[in-house]
């Protein structure tokens, strides 16, 4: 299996403009710039798309190692908090904080925490990316 994407990038590092695209075309054209992965402008960036990717991911790894162990959620919610800063003169994503809310009928706690810790371990972004990963997983009540 192979997944694709392209960038297209035109001006220089701080004026210049680039657009994503997927071979899915889900991001189409998509616009970046530095305003919106180094300031607070709207807009995306590469961060914010590893975050997604990670988020997705990790939530689909979780839901085929419980359904592994007989269990189906009634929802799982994650969230990917990236943060990017400077490692001896490089941008770097130094770690990611990943917040999960589960609801999941008939399962303990314990159960819960080792599946998802599991999933944060073996999902293919996490085995990836070079940063430090946290988990922090939450098991609602029904």
């Amino acid at each position: 299996m192979k997944r694709t994407a392209t960038a297209v990038w035109r001006g220089n590092f701080k004026e210049g403009k680039g657009s994503l695209t997927t071979a899915s075309t889900v991001l189409k054209d998509t616009p970046y710039s530095f305003s919106t992965r180094f300031e607070n402008t709207p807009g995306t960036n590469p961060e914010e798309l590893i975050g997604a990717a990670h988020a997705g991911c990790f939530t689909m790894a979780l839901s085929a190692m419980l359904g592994k162990e007989n269990y189906t959620a009634d929802q799982l919610s994650t969230e990917a908090a990236l943060t990017i800063e400077q490692v001896e003169g490089n941008w770097t994503i130094t770690t990611i904080l990943l917040t999960l809310h589960a609801r999941i009928p008939n399962i303990t706690e314990q159960k819960f925490k080792e599946i998802a810790e599991n999933a944060k371990a073996n999902c293919p972004v996490s085995r990836v990316l070079n940063a430090k990963i946290m988990l922090e997983a939450h098991l609602d009540q029904m």
